[in-house]
């Protein structure tokens, strides 16, 4: 599913059936970089207005989000049918609970109330999601190796995420339950994506950067981690998953030449939130172990996603104005086809 179009999208009528679910990855970046500029508030003593103002502009995007899905959702069911069928466009259905759970670790010092409340619903649909893509993976008639993807990792990745909320309010054993199910789908799903990468033809140039969701796993479970060990020290385990996520980092800004020549798409914002993981993570890391170079690692990675959020918004917001977002998507490819375009 992208913003890409054919020469006659823009006469196409009722555009907002085309309206993207992907377009909620877009929330996940601006939450995670949101909770980059809280964590350098409190730990480097930045200005606390940066995340007070990325926090409603985070509120702002995801309730317009939200109202232009939720019509695409009464007028055009069959065509989130369509959506939710689709081997890639079903994995960023759940983009919206995880939205839903980071935007809750936002509000939870503004408005303890509705941040619960963005919990247990964020939490019970990410539950909910995570059983129907499961079950979609096993019971399956029609998916195929080559349709698969890294943005398979988005429905793990919720229930990686779902312990950081789920602490902050207490919630114990729920924390170590969505933890349990994330990390061992994660090194399912691993396996299986470098086996597709390895030794199948390679992505579509449009779909390269979901490979930046690899980062997100073991950065975003390095954090949930750290919240279930309630203030002890990081351990040998914990570093083995920072270190893992800090590894997919550089190996993916050693190929920073190959993703900029990418044609832009709604697959970019793909690239914000596992770098934001990978951010704060490493902020947790300075704050524990007090060494420059995580210091140097968290401020650098959080510059670049202040950038690649601000590039991205301006794309997507002439996307809007050319009126190239709500596009029906290209003709699936040919797998000779596919196998040409690296």
């Amino acid at each position: 599913m992208t913003d890409q179009q054919t020469p006659a999208a823009d006469n196409t009528p009722n555009r907002m059936a085309f309206f993207p679910i992907t377009l909620f990855g877009a929330i996940m970046g601006y939450a995670g970089l949101t909770i980059g500029f809280n964590n350098a508030h409190n730990i480097l003593e930045m200005s606390s207005k940066i995340g007070l103002i990325l926090t409603v502009l985070t509120t702002f995007f995801f309730i317009l989000i939200a109202l232009a899905y939720g019509f695409k959702l009464l007028k055009y069911k069959n065509a989130v049918t369509k959506e939710i069928n689709h081997p890639i466009a079903v994995n960023f259905f759940p983009a919206v609970s995880i939205s839903l759970m980071l935007m809750s670790i936002l509000y939870k010092d503004i408005s303890p109330i509705l941040s619960e409340g963005m919990f247990y619903i964020g939490a019970i649909a990410q539950l909910l999601l995570t059983f129907y893509v499961v079950q979609s993976w096993i019971l399956h008639e029609k998916w195929q190796i080559n349709q698969m993807t890294p943005a398979w990792f988005i429905p793990i990745v919720g229930n990686i995420v779902a312990p950081l909320p789920a602490m902050l309010f207490g919630y114990h054993e729920i924390a170590w339950f969505y933890f349990s199910i994330g990390l061992i789908f994660w090194l399912v799903l691993l396996a299986i994506v470098m086996y597709r990468l390895f030794f199948h033809p390679p992505m579509l140039k449009m779909l390269e950067p979901t490979l930046f969701i690899l980062i997100a796993p073991p950065a975003m479970g390095f954090l949930s981690y750290l919240a279930l060990q309630q203030g002890q020290p990081i351990d040998n385990f914990g570093r083995v998953l920072y270190y893992t996520g800090l590894f997919f980092t550089l190996l993916m800004f050693s190929q920073a030449w190959r993703f900029i020549k990418v044609p832009f798409s709604l697959s970019w914002w793909a690239y914000t939130f596992p770098i934001s993981a990978i951010a704060n993570a490493s902020f947790m890391m300075y704050e524990q172990l007090h060494m420059n170079a995580f210091g140097f690692f968290a401020a650098f990675f959080l510059s670049v996603l202040s950038a690649l959020v601000l590039h991205l918004t301006l794309k997507t917001f002439v996307a809007i104005k050319n009126k190239k977002l709500c596009v029906p998507p290209p003709a699936e490819p040919k797998p000779e086809v596919e196998a040409s375009q690296r």
